[in-house]
């Protein structure tokens, strides 16, 4: 396989364009699109939608500054190498869409080397030249365009090649998530009718992931695509989603959905109460999958706490995609850890809020899935004949998932301790300013020196002589805050504080 590529490093390898500036991470996104016989009647049928749909949906995921690989791919063969490029670029925002439309239009169904044959198709081949080769190993994002027919050399056992296909989705190391968008657009060909395409988006590496579950929080692949995502992989996370309904015996808390869909819990300072009794609703969010049955435990991680939550049930039976049941818990809040009002922590955080960041995990044990009905029978009419409904059924060795629910809790302290120690700190400054007017005042002092009333000024804290009337040094004054003192006198000396 990796011998077959070789040929395609110049055309699909494109360092250049996948590198970003230090310090951002732009997406390289590879989108391939399928030109086997299969796809005869997408290009041939004159109200096809099939190439505007490709344009469409690069001009909304590829953002500035992001790479896009272009490539139509059916299955390689001597002198027909696949995938072949059609377009590599730097995006800019403005032309993406119009360059992938121009790059697209003079693409026809391929036919095998030497023959009038129509090319066979392996998806497989595609997505590991995609990741090994034109992202090289890097993480992206794979754009999959397919009738979802994989036949290569004509192989008419599609359930073991599409069961290969999955293999790879499921097993690849590389790849972080898949979804596929099942799309109706009934064409008719020369040759072939189809009533459907899919378009699959597969996650390379973690950065990959991210940049998937953005464009789908964003409504930027909606804006072009409205089918609902079908998840492939993964299957063992993020499988429910938990909203509080309810909370009981818990004054001083209340439970918030946050943007971005953490839970937060707003605390009284003065708060301290053990528990809190939350009912939730739990829903499933692994469409198209509906949780036939499976074993619940949950835990919270707070301040350090790390605690068991005691479920109403803990068992989930046939919940279908997207729908939800009231699941009851009881849940310790983290009260001893929550700092005093009159603590430095509490202080800095006066007149907003402490956050105590957390998370609650839900665990999936003995999960069992099957897919939802409802699927089954939009594939079935989409890809009439295709087995490939019965692939999605997840791998025998995912049986457990995790659910992970940010929560951070939120003291709010208020103003009073801090205009306490406000109004304290500004007394202590009064009184250190009134000690250091005083300190630095002048004090008067009368002393009679043979006789003679003299008035001497003096700073607290000093000392100076004092004179008789020849001139001679007969005593020192000290002056202190509390009064003055004589030192020093000289035998003989007349010298009294006072007349």
């Amino acid at each position: 396989m990796r011998a077959r590529f070789r040929h395609l490093l110049a055309a699909l390898a494109l360092p250049g364009l996948l590198s970003t500036a230090a310090g951002a991470w732009a997406t390289p996104h590879v989108v391939l699109v399928q030109n086997s016989g299969w796809m005869e009647p997408f290009y041939s049928d004159p109200g096809s939608q099939f190439k505007p749909l490709v344009g469409a949906l690069a001009g909304a995921v590829v953002q500035p500054g992001d790479a896009l690989v272009l490539a139509a791919f059916n299955q390689s063969l001597p002198g027909a190498p696949s995938p072949r490029a059609l377009l590599s670029l730097k995006a800019d925002g403005k032309t993406v869409r119009s360059r992938v439309n121009a790059a697209l239009a003079n693409l026809d169904t391929a036919r095998k080397p030497g023959s009038n044959a129509l090319a066979d198709t392996d998806l497989g081949e595609a997505v590991q030249a995609a990741i090994g080769t034109a992202l090289g190993g890097k993480p992206g994002i794979v754009w999959l365009v397919t009738n979802n027919r994989n036949s290569p050399n004509n192989d008419q056992a599609t359930a073991a090649r599409n069961r290969e296909f999955y293999e790879l989705i499921h097993r690849g190391a590389a790849i972080d998530k898949v979804v596929a968008f099942p799309l109706r657009m009934p064409v008719q060909g020369k040759h072939y009718q189809a009533n459907g395409l899919m378009i699959y988006a597969f996650a390379v590496g973690k950065e990959g992931g991210r940049a998937l579950d953005a464009l789908l929080a964003d409504k930027r692949i909606a804006s072009v695509i409205t089918e609902q995502p079908a998840r492939l992989k993964p299957l063992d996370r993020d499988t429910v989603r938990l909203v509080p309904a309810q909370v009981e015996d818990a004054p001083g808390v209340a439970f918030s959905q946050a943007p971005g869909g953490a839970l937060r819990a707003d605390v009284d300072p003065d708060a301290r109460t053990p528990r809190a009794s939350v009912t939730w609703r739990l829903e499933n969010a692994m469409y198209p999958y509906t949780i036939a049955s499976a074993t619940l435990s949950a835990r919270s991680m707070l301040a350090g706490e790390d605690r068991k939550i005691a479920l109403a049930g803990s068992r989930i039976e046939n919940l279908a995609p997207g729908k939800a049941l009231p699941l009851g818990s009881t849940m310790q809040l983290p009260v001893a850890q929550l700092p005093d009002k009159w603590s430095m922590a509490a202080l800095k955080s006066a007149g907003s809020a402490y956050v105590l960041p957390g998370r609650i995990e839900l665990h999936l044990a003995n999960q069992r899935l099957e897919l939802s009905q409802g699927f089954r029978q939009r594939m079935a009419a989409l890809f009439p004949g295709d087995p490939l409904p019965e692939i999605f059924t997840p791998p025998a060795s995912i049986q457990a998932s995790n659910a992970v629910l940010p929560l951070e809790v939120r003291v709010h302290y208020g103003m009073g301790p801090l205009a306490a120690l406000g109004g304290l700190a500004a007394a202590l400054l009064a009184a250190a300013g009134a000690a250091a007017w005083a300190y630095g005042r002048p004090r008067v002092a009368q002393v009679t020196v043979e006789d003679e009333l003299r008035t001497m000024r003096a700073r607290p804290g000093t000392t100076q002589p004092i004179y008789d009337k020849a001139g001679a040094q007969v005593a020192m004054l000290k002056t202190t805050l509390f009064g003055h003192q004589l030192l020093d006198l000289r035998e003989g000396a007349q010298v009294r504080l006072g007349r």
